[in-house]
């Protein structure tokens, strides 16, 4: 019996010759038959093989020209998501894009699991049309499978997760406008592109509605990040969550995808569209392919534009992990944090002893002005004022009898006698903090929020008026976001603490109520960015102020919600780094640009936010190792702190342009900014740029490591 095949570039496919004796995996008992599938936008030839724990399903299906595509199911038949292939290639030659597929496949067990191995052939165009009326009239060049080679689905014995492993070779010389390996379409034939949240680290964080890659906190050219260079990526994970269930897809970001002779590398480049305004279907995408974007002006080519050349024997891999979470993105990437632990921290350029002492040292030269004070001067106008930084007491306590400890001595001691210092007048001290406690009450609402003030106590800056007048407001007046109300709220706890007056803590537990609904941080850098882009200052700040109101009123809940949201820090962190860019550690601050277009904060990191975080809870006796003993924050904190020793600079090492403040590179030149540490770094270069900020927060940090180190 025969049928005809017609293909419509690679999406739609209908019947053509073909023999009902197809190859069988050597156990015959393995294949299922009668199994209705629930994507439909494809051919099925009535086979199928399960792979399934008692967490998760893996249901693989046969085309009509072999093996495979699958289904990812919850064990009670939820459908999260569809491979659509075993990978596919197009050919700048060809225009129709050819599937990976396996005349036969073969089960086998192992110490990590059970697994399914295919052996795939790319499809021949032109044997797919022999026998149909398109013969007379298209004709194809090639005459063998482009690519070849294995691919293997194990999923793990107790674990709701599937290991995915591509060896492909080349068969001869060809150029390709994209190689995919795993291609997951979220929700297809399910829920579509509801979700409740989606997820790429570091570059992409939107819920419900949003899209990915919007104009919500970015503006175009920026707002596209489909397919982001590849050193952008925090985790190399991708995630989507929809009525309480998330799946997550991850890979080995240094892993060599293929290179040819003394060729440049190719890396697994993610791919990411929630919902999916890649194919424009119904559905959420999650795929790996190359070539990779590892220059920016190749980003956002789902076709490249240089197509990847590849030789005969060329190798083509893949390894990644589909894994299925309880909860929503966040719970995603924890469970690929608890699977694979925190990476250990860079060795630091220098020693915590050395560092400090560096550090002192540059206090006492150049970020010293005779007759003004420790500090930076970087624009004209610039004043010092005698303030004496966090650091110093307890260096010179421990370095007593130094030289340098006692010249730094006297310059601590001209400062403090310039200081107005505050009298100890225990009521006046309290009047000042009944004054704020009741201004901050004044202005809370009935409903326990602050609201957002741009163009009053919010004012600092003035991005938001050149952002309104070049394009639109970054936030609207009377709005509010999470660091817009667990600021003030904190304050109002302190205030409380201080006082002792109950009013204080009634109103900040009433402000901390009304972001219990919240999930996503938001607000922090109100200042320059969009008011509602996911910022890691707010996670900070929301986690720092709902411990204190557990340790004030005994309500779980509180303690649950700050440890939810000092885990919202780990998208903003880079958990892993290239091979020729040192950014272990490294934070973004925010996933949005500066006045829309001055600054993007996916390509850039910051590093004070997070030291100030994490200086701020040591100050108050806060050890999130302790409060979370699932994540290593130990290690994390010793991270970030590294992180910023290698931030650390000197002219020396010309590796920082100055950007707001053109006129400050003849004073880097000269090393007035010797020691400091620089506001940004690019992801994608390695290089630093912005203003520079004194190293005190540095550290503090540093000894608060070491403190951290002794305690159990």
């Amino acid at each position: 019996m025969k049928n005809k095949l017609l293909f419509l570039m690679g999406m739609l496919w209908i019947p053509f010759l073909f023999s009902n004796s197809f190859a069988q995996s050597a156990d015959q008992t393995d294949i299922q038959t009668g199994i209705k599938p629930n994507y439909k936008r494809t051919n099925y030839a009535n086979q199928s093989v399960l792979l399934k724990n008692d967490q998760i399903q893996l249901q693989m299906f046969r085309r009509i020209g072999g093996w495979g595509w699958g289904e990812i199911s919850t064990p009670s038949g939820k459908l999260m998501a569809i491979l659509d292939h075993l990978g596919e290639i197009m050919l700048r030659d060809q225009d129709i894009p050819m599937r990976f597929e396996a005349q036969d496949v073969i089960r086998k067990t192992g110490e990590t699991g059970e697994s399914l191995v295919f052996n795939v052939k790319s499809v021949i165009a032109r044997n797919n049309l022999k026998g149909t009326s398109f013969e007379e009239w298209m004709s194809y060049p090639f005459t063998e499978s482009a690519i070849t080679g294995e691919v293997t689905l194990t999923l793990s014995k107790d674990k709701p997760l599937i290991y995915l492993q591509y060896r492909l070779k080349a068969t001869g010389n060809y150029y390709a406008r994209y190689i995919r390996g795993p291609w997951l379409k979220v929700g297809e034939a399910s829920f579509g592109t509801k979700k409740d949240d989606s997820m790429i680290p570091g570059v992409d964080w939107v819920m419900n509605e949003e899209w990915s890659s919007g104009i919500d906190w970015f503006k175009d050219p920026w707002a596209l990040r489909s397919v982001p260079h590849p050193y952008k990526v925090t985790a190399p994970l991708m995630a989507l969550s929809y009525e309480g269930t998330g799946i997550g897809l991850s890979w080995n970001p240094n892993q060599v995808a293929t290179r040819w002779f003394s060729y440049r590398t190719q890396r697994p480049q993610p791919v990411f569209a929630t919902p999916n305004f890649i194919d424009r279907m119904n559905n959420n995408l999650m795929g790996l392919m190359i070539p990779d974007a590892s220059a920016e002006g190749r980003e956002n080519e789902v076709y490249a534009s240089l197509p990847i050349e590849l030789k005969i024997g060329q190798m083509i891999n893949f390894d990644a992990e589909i894994w299925l979470s309880k909860g929503r993105s966040l719970e995603v990437m924890l469970d690929w944090v608890k699977r694979h632990g925190l990476p250990k921290p860079s060795k630091p350029k220098w020693s915590y002893s050395e560092t400090l002492d560096k550090i002192a040292n540059a206090h006492n030269t150049n970020l010293w002005h005779e007759g003004e004070g420790f500090g930076i001067k970087q624009r004209e106008g610039d004043k010092i004022r005698p303030n004496v930084p966090a650091f110093l007491d307890r260096y010179l306590n421990e370095n007593k009898g130094t030289a340098l400890a006692k010249e730094l001595q006297k310059k601590v001691d001209w400062c403090r006698a310039q200081t107005n210092v505050r009298k100890n007048n225990k009521p006046d001290e309290v009047a000042g903090l009944t004054k704020n406690g009741d201004d901050l009450i004044n202005i809370q609402r009935a409903d326990g929020s602050f609201y957002f003030d741009p163009d009053g106590r919010h004012y600092g800056k003035d991005d938001f008026r050149v952002a309104t007048s070049f394009i639109e407001p970054m936030g609207l007046a009377f709005d509010d976001a999470l660091d817009i109300v667990v600021v003030p709220a904190l304050a109002l706890l302190d205030i409380g603490r201080e006082t002792g007056l109950d009013k204080y803590n009634v109103a900040a537990k009433k402000a901390l109520e009304y972001c219990m609904k919240m999930e996503r941080p938001e607000g922090g850098d109100f200042w320059e960015t969009p008011l509602h882009a996911p910022n890691l200052f707010a996670a900070g700040h929301a986690a720092i102020a709902y411990y204190e109101a557990y340790k004030a009123f005994g309500d779980v809940r509180y303690q649950e919600k700050a440890i939810h949201w000092i885990r919202t820090i780990l998208p903003f962190t880079h958990l892993w780094e290239p091979n020729d860019v040192n950014m272990l550690y490294n934070t973004k601050p925010v996933l949005s640009s500066s006045d829309w277009y001055f600054a993007n904060w996916v390509r850039d990191h910051v590093q004070w936010e997070v030291l100030s975080v994490f200086s701020a809870s040591a100050s108050r006796g806060i050890r999130w190792d302790k409060i979370d003993p699932e994540i290593d924050w130990k290690r994390f904190h010793e991270g970030i702190t590294n992180a910023a020793i290698r931030w650390i600079n000197v002219h020396t090492d010309d590796n920082w342009r100055p950007h707001n403040i053109p006129t400050t590179y003849e004073s880097y030149q000269k090393g007035d900014f010797d020691y400091c540490y620089p506001d940004t770094h690019n992801s994608t270069t390695g290089n630093y740029g912005g203003m520079f900020i004194q190293p005190d927060p540095i550290a503090v940090n540093i000894y608060s490591v070491i403190d951290n180190s002794k305690q159990k």
